[in-house]
């Protein structure tokens, strides 16, 4: 029996009752994720999604955001506002209900919403809970209606401030900084996210303002294509097999799903899934009726035409699916995730009706179109071939079991500890840089693997190209989780993978390179968090025995304002690092490698449409959209590396 020499005692007095809205206050990473940008953002989105689902409901065409100096935010719709008379069961009026009652809402079976975003009725009152301060006007029957609330209580009454003919959702507040670690919102992930509700949502016009800068920024996100338009937008940076994207759509019941998917020549599946709105990142029952539908149509075509003879064996998924760029949209009523986070459509009735759809219409468009049907057919072949090169290479990579380092490459320094879970590995540019983290490293715990000279761009390459490029092969085998589909995170033998490449513009070019790799074919590796950049300092600033490292001019100029230098002492020195090889071992540790003292950047996809955009955009085979990149933002660039 264990003895825990616990003194403190349990009973009656223990049991914490949170009250209202104080539970959201204490645990607010239970409801909107976490307190850091990513949880700051979800208010906003949890306030428009109210107003989405009006839109959805046919009561609402145009929603509009603002940003204000303050960092407030004030979201407005012209719905039909919430309603303001006392509710029925609590005595008070039911615009306050709204906003200070969890799971009180119109979206729990009252007919109010046939379909809804926001599952769990939390939306609004969470929203105000976590908020500095929080306004709420409403137009409905004739009148303007304005209640006030702090921190999740109301601090005035439901009073009516105005007349008016029209209808519609007020809603101003301002994050508390008590509970966020920053209340800066990024307008950029702003107009990403609600570029993708509009995609999802024929017709809707969402207007952003931000009004921070001098100059006011406005953005205007409306597409009658819906997600046709969604899927021209995705392959913007790719060069598109052919022109016309194909549309379906289909309705059983109240489930409603829209399908839009256009081959491309690049060799990455690009597939978006969503219900009610909601990303659904880990997929789902209608991710799953897609896939299989769109398998069984392409082989049972091919077949037909004597494309694949009769001796020969199916194109797999990932055959067909090579190059496809595809958005799959259900609404459905009683939608059920699965998991905490809502990115898992359970519904197994949704996976008939998708692959019904799919498979119906699919086979129509491919008779009616065989031009287009050769393309994906041949595009889909030559995959096949690739892919059975790969095969035996893939055996080569295949580690026997996780802990076996017979086939370990050549130059990887590896370390003892044989806890996956408390080692980390170095991705070094260079064999000069490689020896100088082999002598400082520790030994225990840090493995280096050098690279020298630049790897294959996996985005204008095929498996079977991945697996034969010398430079590549030794980071699958050294990492020992496969990739591709077999991509195994728990036989991988080391938590952190941490790239270490020079401060320039090859530097910069070798993590791109590496950051690609990881993302087409190790892609959970990077959405686990178990990749990272190192981050050495470009200079060491110096004077007799005091030294200070530095990771820009900043930061020199920080390092004289609070020595009390001067810059034109003869005897301050400032050493500007070239290269990873000019740090002797024990600089390296100190600076780059200590877990005590360095400084590493977590690589995190926050949002996988952009990621997907950056990557085709600046690796992928299509010039044009890199060119208009540079012309739009050359003028931000203030340091470049030559």
């Amino acid at each position: 029996m264990n003895d825990f020499n616990n003194t403190s005692s349990y009973d009656e007095s223990q049991i914490q009752v949170l009250e209202g809205l104080e539970a959201v206050r204490k645990r607010p990473g239970m409801y909107i994720g976490s307190t850091s940008s990513r949880g700051l953002h979800h208010l906003v989105y949890e306030i428009v999604a109210n107003s989405v689902d009006e839109a959805l409901a046919g009561r609402c065409d145009t929603i509009q955001v603002i940003v204000h100096k303050d960092n407030s935010i004030t979201v407005t719709d012209n719905g039909s506002g919430i309603p303001v008379g006392i509710h029925p069961k609590m005595g008070i009026p039911t615009l306050e209900v709204v906003h200070t009652i969890l799971h009180a809402g119109g979206k729990f079976g009252s007919g109010a919403y046939s379909v809804s975003g926001g599952l769990h009725g939390v939306g609004a009152s969470v929203v105000n809970a976590l908020s500095e301060s929080m306004e709420v006007e409403v137009k409905r029957e004739g009148h303007i209606y304005r209640q006030k609330y702090s921190r999740g209580k109301p601090i005035t009454s439901v009073e009516i401030i105005g007349e008016t003919e029209d209808s519609g959702t007020i809603t101003t507040f301002k994050p508390d900084p008590d509970i966020f670690e920053d209340i800066v919102f990024d307008f950029d992930v702003m107009i990403t996210r609600y570029r993708e509700m509009a995609f999802l949502n024929r017709g809707i016009k969402i207007q952003l303002i931000d009004q921070r800068p001098d100059e006011i920024i406005e953005k205007n996100l409306h597409y009658e294509g819906g997600i046709i338009s969604f899927v021209e937008y995705l392959n913007k940076t790719k060069e598109p097999l052919h022109d016309k994207v194909i549309y379906f759509e289909g309705i059983r019941d109240a489930n409603i799903v829209e399908v839009a998917m256009q081959y491309n020549d690049n060799y990455n599946e690009t597939v978006f899934s969503y219900a009610n709105n909601i990303a659904t990142t880990e997929g789902g029952t209608h991710l799953t009726g897609f896939r299989s539908a769109i398998t069984k149509v392409l082989n049972d075509y091919a077949r037909k035409f004597n494309i694949i003879r009769e001796n020969d064996k199916n194109l797999s998924g990932e055959d067909v699916r090579e190059g496809l760029t595809a958005v799959i949209s259900v609404k459905l009523p009683e939608p059920q995730f699965e998991g905490q986070t809502k990115t898992k459509l359970g519904n197994s009735e949704i996976r008939t009706l998708v692959e019904n759809v799919v498979s119906d219409k699919l086979n129509i468009f491919l008779e009616e179109n065989p031009a287009i049907a050769k393309i994906i057919l041949d595009k889909s072949l030559t995959a096949a071939r690739a892919r059975d090169a790969a095969r035996k290479a893939r055996e080569l990579t295949r580690r026997k079991s996780a802990m076996d380092s017979s086939t370990l490459p050549g130059k990887l320094a590896d370390c003892s500890e044989k806890d996956p879970t408390k080692t980390e590995i170095f991705i070094v540019e260079g064999d000069s840089a490689g020896g100088s983290a082999k002598q400082g490293r520790d030994r225990k715990i840090q493995a280096i693997l050098p690279l020298w000279g630049k790897m294959l761009n996996v985005e204008k390459s095929r498996l079977d190209k991945v697996f034969d490029n010398e430079k590549l092969a030794p980071v699958i085998i050294a990492l020992g989780a496969g990739i591709g589909d077999e991509f195994d995170t728990s036989k991988l033998r080391y938590d952190k993978i941490i790239i270490m490449a020079d401060a320039d513009v090859d530097g910069s070019h070798i993590r791109m390179l590496l950051l690609t790799f990881f993302f087409r074919y190790m892609r959970p590796l990077v959405e686990q968090g178990h990749v990272y950049i190192a981050m050495p300092p470009l200079f060491k600033v110096y004077k007799g025995k005091d030294e200070y490292y530095a990771y820009d001019d900043r930061q020199v100029s920080k390092i004289f304002e609070d020595r009390g230098w001067r810059k034109d002492d003869p005897n301050v020195n400032i050493q500007r690092f070239k290269g990873l090889g000019e740090m002797n071992p024990d600089q390296l540790w100190e600076t780059t490698m200590n877990p005590e003292t360095r400084t590493i950047m977590k690589v995190d996809v926050q949002d996988a449409i952009t990621a997907d955009e950056v990557f085709s955009m600046f690796m992928g085979e299509k010039v044009e959209p890199r060119k208009e990149y540079i012309h739009l933002h050359a003028k931000d660039v203030t340091y470049l590396d030559i």
